[in-house]
């Protein structure tokens, strides 16, 4: 029998207004249906708003250490479901068993810090120029908080914002992804168990062009955080009006192996970056960039351990790669490997739909000989394809790896210092790995990148920063007045 999910308004799971459902299938069996879902709409959005705003006052005056105490409950909950829910999330995503259970992870791991944020909430204290006059700066709420997150990490990216949004003391409206309800759901769920009270949490189901788009216009909606497609980004940007806008919009990120690196260490992480999650990451490692002397050797050491990866179901543990999300995600892969060998590209390996499976899989894929004007070296693909490019030296290398739209994650092999901090210091993204791939932050430093890869920093200290306004206090306990300028 196939479960219907609800909403989730003012504390309570109900039926949209509309009276519509949809479905989603396992992407790895299409024919597997996982659910029916409630099909939201304008009014279900407004009604999520205002509950949100209702508890708001009462939430926002709850002292952050009380707030954070939900979050502790929240991930000791996480831990003794994790099984489960990684399970479902393989079913529901697509991704291998040990991959959704590292997300779990995540989400465990960003509320256990996150609440650490309820005895923090860091302000500064500085010294006034006048005498008998104090100065300093506190952090206090937004508002409502429009969460909005994508279908790739349907665990941890909502994790990640209802956590933060929750311990500054806003409350929040979630839309997931259309894609991944379930998962959304179940963590939803989870925190209703901590008795968390009515309104502070909210979940609406739905397209993004009715509830989404409701939630981006509402005034009474102070903050709008979002994960997903750099084209969905602009547009919120254009609709939102005159609230907080944090935005995460993906990457085309490098990793660039020197001649002196460690290439098998260098191939692991390409493996790892590359075709980990199928390719379906924001931090994926799409595009390799060889110094020119070593790009033969490499190719074929990549080549070998490339063969190796199984595709398959991802609960079965001897599958490597799962499948894509969806039948255009696996078009828009083999379209772009057509796209790039038209282009000149040579296929090494894949750019194959495995016929014994009937889900929306795509072989792991190697294109070489790309160039930095190709589209495959340009758009981000999501999926398992991976182009590879040569350079002479370190000062092309990082002039190819910042020839795209995107700055949001980079990885170097080498073992010259001197690479190391030009890399530091040169390449343009938010994060930057030395030996290491493009995928694996951890929770407690900032993430997010720049150019059109979005405007925000999630996790960290930045954290807190993106769902609190800062506010600059004066106590002047001198008894007169005292006028700002020097006397």
């Amino acid at each position: 029998m196939v479960s219907t999910f609800k909403l989730f308004i003012n504390g309570e799971w109900v039926s949209s207004e509309s009276g519509e459902t949809y479905t989603r299938g396992n992407p790895a069996d299409p024919d597997e249906i996982l659910g029916k879902f409630q099909k939201g709409n304008v009014k279900d959005a407004q009604r999520a708003i205002e509950a949100a705003q209702n508890a708001l006052e009462s939430w926002s005056d709850t002292p952050a250490p009380t707030r954070a105490e939900y979050l502790i409950k929240a991930a000791n909950l996480l831990i003794t479901h994790k099984e489960d829910l990684a399970r479902g999330l393989t079913r529901e995503m697509g991704k291998t068993l040990k991959d959704s259970k590292a997300e779990v992870q995540e989400a465990i791991d960003l509320a256990f810090y996150i609440a650490a944020e309820g005895r923090r909430l860091f302000g500064l204290t500085v010294p006034s120029e006048k005498p008998d006059k104090f100065a300093m700066t506190v952090r206090l709420p937004i508002g409502v908080a429009g969460l909005i997150t994508p279908w790739n990490f349907p665990i941890a990216i909502p994790a990640r914002k209802i956590f933060y949004t929750l311990v500054c003391g806003n409350t929040a409206v979630l839309k997931p992804a259309s894609d991944t309800p379930i998962c959304a759901s179940k963590l939803v769920e989870l925190i209703e168990q901590t008795g968390i009270p009515k309104g502070v949490l909210n979940l609406v189901t739905g397209p993004g062009e009715t509830v989404g788009m409701t939630i981006i216009k509402d005034k009474r909606v102070r903050v709008i955080s979002f994960t997903g497609n750099k084209d969905t980004g602009a547009t919120i940007l254009r609709e939102a009006g005159l609230k907080r806008i944090n935005l995460e919009l993906g990457g085309k990120n490098p990793i660039i192996v020197m001649d002196d690196a460690d290439l098998k260490l260098a191939v692991d992480g390409v493996m790892w970056g590359g075709f980990e999650t199928s390719g379906q990451r924001c931090t994926a490692a799409s595009r390799v960039i060889v110094h020119e002397k070593v790009k033969e050797q490499f190719e074929q050491m990549l080549l070998e351990e490339v063969r190796k990866l199984r595709v398959g179901n991802g609960l079965d543990p001897k599958t490597d790669v799962g499948p894509l999300i969806n039948k255009a995600a696996q078009e828009k892969a083999r379209s772009y490997v057509e796209i790039g060998q038209s282009e000149g590209a040579k296929l090494l390996v894949g750019d194959h739909l495995p016929g014994n499976l009937k889900g929306w899989f795509f072989e792991p894929t190697i294109l070489t000989d790309c160039t930095r004007e190709m589209q495959v070296s340009q758009e981000e693909i999501f999926g398992p394809v991976v182009s590879v490019l040569a350079a002479k030296s370190i000062t092309e290398a990082i002039d190819i790896a910042n020839s795209v739209d995107y700055g949001l994650s980079s990885s170097i092999y080498t073992k010259s210092l001197r690479n190391v901090f030009l890399a530091i210091n040169k390449l343009q993204t938010g994060l930057t790995y030395v030996n290491s791939s493009t995928i694996g932050a951890e929770v407690q430093l900032p993430f997010g990148g720049i150019k059109q890869s979005g405007n925000t920093r999630e996790d960290g200290p930045e954290g807190v920063r993106e769902f609190t306004e800062l506010k600059t206090v004066y106590v002047d306990y001198s008894g007169k007045l005292q006028k700002t300028f020097l006397e």
